[in-house]
């Protein structure tokens, strides 16, 4: 069969030719519909992230859509090694195939459901969102970000201050429900008076970070309390990209002078709650509340593409 293989740890994927995977007690065989291209799936294949594979060749791609032997179309996660989403077929677990609801097209299908669904875990199973609560988006402008923005207000919250560098992007926020916008890019200064000002007196109670590096570390700063003064809110900040950068400088004063709590994502939540949690994101889409751009790739183009950029859209590899 055709697949998106690495070879090695940092270089571009190919479109050839991989065994055939065969299912074990416990799993099925997916004939595969569409594959998003994400940053997780980059920084997998480069060799950045914790579960980067340990044996190669490996196959790219960590979700996608396709259908079963008996006809369903399902969502799938969770490929079992070497087997990965950007190839003709795959296999993953039984309890990892999710039903698809008629009204989705494949694409969007395949693509919607592993940012939104981040983005709602991020929000509501990690940070806790409570309704009212005011919610800053760092990254804002990008798929994941732009999501949150939207599923922020679907859960309820207060304010939705969304930052990002894109300008053209975080100017059409605000009909996603952005009460107010920051520009990432403005210089340190700036930026720190720009997340005071936003802040106001009662703060951020909610942070979702796609960004990490400087524009958190600004946040950070401008968070950080100059005087001895009672607690009145308390701030969980949920770090889940690292597009700015992959580290900070967190001084100590930043812990002891605020209610900061950060908090990671954790990796993959129950079963339970990542089903239920899905559920929500597909019935959302199929009513047009939750959409995001796609740009189709054939699975024989995948090299050409892995570097290429999609401002506003997310590839999705077609075999």
């Amino acid at each position: 069969m055709n697949a998106a293989v690495i070879r090695k740890l940092g270089e571009p994927p190919r479109c050839e030719q991989f065994p055939e995977p065969v299912a074990d007690d416990n799993e099925v065989i997916v004939q595969v519909r569409a594959a998003s291209l994400k940053p997780v799936d980059k920084q997998l294949a480069g060799g950045s992230h914790y579960a980067s594979p340990r044996e190669l060749p490996s196959i790219c791609g960590t979700d996608g859509v396709g259908q079963l032997h008996d006809g369903r179309r399902v969502f799938f996660g969770g490929c079992r090694p070497p087997h990965g989403a950007m190839a003709q077929r795959t296999v993953v677990p039984s309890a990892f195939a999710f039903p698809v609801p008629e009204g989705l097209d494949d694409e969007l299908a395949a693509a919607l459901p592993n940012p939104a669904v981040s983005a709602w875990l991020a929000l509501a199973f990690r940070a806790k969102l409570v309704s009212g609560e005011s919610v800053l988006i760092l990254g804002a402008t990008g798929v994941a970000g732009t999501l949150a923005v939207r599923i922020a207000k679907l859960l309820g919250a207060g304010r939705v201050v969304a930052a990002g560098r894109n300008q053209e992007v975080l100017s059409s926020l605000r009909e996603l429900g952005a009460d107010a916008i920051i520009r990432l890019d403005a210089p340190a200064q700036d930026l720190r008076e720009s997340f005071l000002r936003e802040a106001g007196d009662s703060g951020f109670q909610v942070v979702i970070d796609y960004v990490w590096g400087r524009p958190t570390e600004a946040f950070l700063a401008a968070a950080t309390g100059k005087t001895f003064v009672a607690i009145r809110t308390e701030t969980r900040l949920v770090q889940v990209g690292e597009s700015a950068a992959p580290a900070i400088t967190l001084p100590a004063a930043v812990l002891r002078s605020t209610a900061m709590t950060i908090l990671g994502t954790a990796g993959i939540p129950p079963v339970d709650v990542l089903t239920e949690v899905l559920q929500q994101v597909m019935a959302y889409a199929v009513k047009g509340e939750l959409q995001i751009d796609t740009v189709r790739v054939p699975l024989a183009d995948i090299e050409a593409a892995w570097d290429r950029n999609y401002p506003g859209r997310r590839p999705v590899i077609v075999p």
